[in-house]
């Protein structure tokens, strides 16, 4: 186990070369791979690239664009001396311990990519495996980071925190509170860094540029995915154009000469949480649906390969997260925990009894919140689910030829619900 345990502390030998070019055409891009002087215990500087990547077998490198720019078609991409993960510095890592691994990386990267929509209020979202398990907008920080928080505590432990305002004490110790493998922000206040560092292994990351985030929302990238032949696909990233109620259309569908229309139109409300609920699901893992209200995620279900299953997947973890953080809330421990409490006899029954009763009355708190959909519904089965568990509006990308169903399941539903769509899909793979 020693032997386990030390793996995910050893940094991997770096066989990948200083400089990497990639060319398209007479078009060229360049690259510098990127290391970091950390000191070390016995007041030494060990000078590293990335610790290792997905798991501790692989070596892994980060790499920098410094040079070139490319366009192809109408698109322009981004041009060097635009970093934020990738410029990184060793001044900017303001307590690291350890290298970074590949995921601490791209559990900020894709942060930022959610959170550059979200820059009009302080925001805080925090990820696990590269996915969001808990994100919030809010009037001030630390109650953006408390509500994105207890959206799934269970999930957040040993997660990346990024925020989009300075640090503030008060937020450092809303943090300090739980086990963090990153806390990524444009700058901590004073003191604030104090009461991080008393946690030794948590990775600060200081990325200044976080302030500049919204000027990001424009820029494209090449995204590349390799396939186990060698063979590369190549993409340009994806942009959300969903960016105000202008952007959103009427749900309105026509089938056998009969026009269909949703009959409820949504509260200003619901329009805000489309916004932001299509803002984090840009960064979350497709087939995906997510349950948001008032600024703040309730449920997200990712990863899935049918609609109708991700919408109940998003459901089921809405509840047991609303279980955990009801029992945290009423004894202080988790309701895994008071399970086994109960089962050792240590615990009374009734107490569950009482936990359990909340949670099926209170429907996990879906109830009035807006249904996120990353892609049309097929079946009017997956808005279903939705309906059935109280939720006030639905925004999806429509155009699906059963369109006018799920606009049907919408109007029989008592209340009524309302439904937008957005004509852009959100897939992420």
């Amino acid at each position: 186990m020693s032997d386990l345990k030390k793996m995910y502390s050893t940094i991997l030998g770096d066989s990948f070369p200083a400089d990497m070019t990639i060319s398209f055409g007479n078009q060229k891009l360049i690259y510098k791979k990127k290391s970091w002087g950390i000191k070390q215990d016995d007041d030494s500087i060990d000078e590293r690239g990335v610790r290792y990547g997905e798991n501790p077998d692989q070596e892994a490198a980060l790499y920098e664009l410094v040079n070139g720019n490319l366009t192809l078609g109408d698109c322009k991409f981004i041009e060097p001396g635009n970093g934020l993960v990738s410029a990184i510095k060793v001044e900017d890592m303001l307590q690291v311990g350890k290298h970074p691994g590949k995921i601490n990386l791209t559990d900020i990267d894709n942060g930022l990519n959610i959170i550059k929509y979200l820059m009009k209020k302080p925001a805080a979202v925090i990820l696990k495996h590269n996915n969001p398990c808990g994100a919030a907008w809010d009037t001030d920080l630390p109650t953006a980071f408390h509500r994105a928080l207890r959206c799934d505590r269970i999930a957040a432990f040993g997660g990346a925190v990024v925020l989009n305002r300075t640090c503030d004490v008060t937020t450092a110790e809303l943090l300090a509170k739980n086990y963090l493998e990153v806390v990524c922000a444009p700058d901590f206040a004073e003191g604030s860094l104090d009461i991080l560092k008393k946690a030794k292994n948590l990775r600060i990351i200081q990325i200044s540029d976080i302030s500049r985030l919204a000027d990001f929302e424009k820029y494209r990238f090449v995204d590349f995915k390799s396939l186990i032949d060698g063979g590369i696909i190549v993409q340009q990233s994806a942009v959300n154009s969903i960016r105000s109620i202008n952007d959103l259309k009427a749900a309105s569908a026509t089938w056998k000469e009969k026009t269909y229309t949703c009959e409820r139109s949504p509260s200003q409300r619901e329009i805000d949480d489309m916004l932001f609920g299509w803002a984090i699901e840009h960064g979350v893992t497709s087939n995906s649906v997510l349950y948001v209200k008032d600024g703040c995620t309730v449920g997200i279900g990712t990863g899935e390969q049918d609609r109708v299953g991700v919408a109940e997947i998003a459901v089921q973890k809405a509840y047991v997260k609303y279980a955990d953080i009801t029992c945290f809330d009423a004894h202080g421990i988790g309701y895994a925990d008071l399970v086994l409490a109960i089962k050792k006899g240590q615990r009374n029954m009734t107490e569950k009894e009482a936990i359990d009763a909340k949670v099926q009355q209170d429907k996990a708190g879906i109830p009035g919140s807006v249904m996120i959909s990353d892609a049309f519904f097929p079946f009017r089965d997956g808005a279903d689910v939705g309906i059935a568990q109280g939720v006030s509006a639905i925004l999806q990308a429509g155009g699906s030829m059963r369109d006018f169903e799920t606009i049907e399941a919408c109007n029989e539903a008592n209340p009524k619900v309302a439904m937008m769509f957005t004509g852009q899909r959100s897939f992420k793979h």
